[in-house]
């Protein structure tokens, strides 16, 4: 069970793989790229099967791969061998991954979470940074949260730095996208509590009540949430800064506030 051989650069394919670092032909397309076996790997485990599977010679021969191609040969996708040289092309990287996956974008609908699926939720409102967002899908997964949902314009995703940061957690964690006001007529009807972040809050984050199911919602990087944001919330938290640092990253003060919450 092999693919192709593909040589050139300028091959349609290869070209419309590349292409996809661009979030205009992401959402044009509705495709993404995943790098590398253990993260393709994950999504066929999860049932998401490679539209595009691309690998390189020192990846033949692995059981993993076989069972990518025959994921993707069996959902009618395109397996093709190609060298070191488009490798690091389509990943944009000089010791690229052997094996790159090209997948449907797919976000979960706001209406259709149900509160009472997990402990925890994250709301993200305007998060710019690609590597904080993945992160933070990488976090939410290891915690158990029912989704992260991105509140107003965010970065996207499905770039390849965040997938990368996600570390296969993209097919495992619901993604949502949905207007501020959209998110706020929503939350009226959240059963537990809404808990966000603010450097003027004066409850400590490990005091305050986070009734399951509790919605974790957390403000930008340069921001933090917005007056508007806030008064979504049923009590604001601060965590406390013991040295000269005033904030934190905003990967790691989400990841401490899930925590707390589950």
């Amino acid at each position: 069970m092999t693919g192709r051989a593909v040589t050139s650069l300028t091959n349609p394919t290869v070209k419309a793989v590349r292409a996809l670092h661009l979030r205009k032909e992401r959402d044009a397309t509705g495709l993404f790229v995943a790098e590398g076996l253990k993260i393709v790997t994950e999504a066929v485990e999860l049932g998401h099967a490679p539209r595009i599977l691309m690998y390189g010679q020192e990846a033949q021969g692995h059981s993993l791969l076989r069972q990518a191609i025959a994921a993707t040969q069996a959902a009618r996708g395109e397996v093709i061998e190609v060298t070191q040289e488009i490798l690091a092309k389509v990943s944009r990287r000089d010791n690229p991954q052997a094996v790159v996956g090209v997948f449907a974008q797919a976000f979960t609908a706001l209406e259709d979470l149900k509160p009472d699926a997990a402990p925890c939720f994250v709301g993200l409102h305007r998060v710019r940074d690609p590597g904080n967002l993945g992160t933070i899908v990488r976090t939410a997964d290891a915690a158990g949260c029912g989704a992260v949902i991105l509140v107003g314009e965010c970065c996207d995703p499905f770039s390849v730095e965040a997938v990368r940061a996600t570390m296969g957690s993209i097919f495992a964690v619901p993604i949502v996208k949905a207007a501020e006001a959209e998110f706020a007529g929503w939350r009226a009807a959240w059963p537990g509590s809404v808990v966000g972040t603010l450097l003027t809050a004066e409850v400590d984050h490990r005091q305050a009540t986070y009734a399951k199911p509790a919605l974790v919602l957390m403000g930008n990087e340069q921001q933090g949430l917005t007056p508007d944001m806030a008064a979504l919330c049923d009590v604001n938290v601060k965590i406390p800064m013991r040295g000269r640092a005033d904030s934190l990253n905003l990967a790691v003060a989400t990841g401490i506030m899930i925590y707390a919450a589950t």
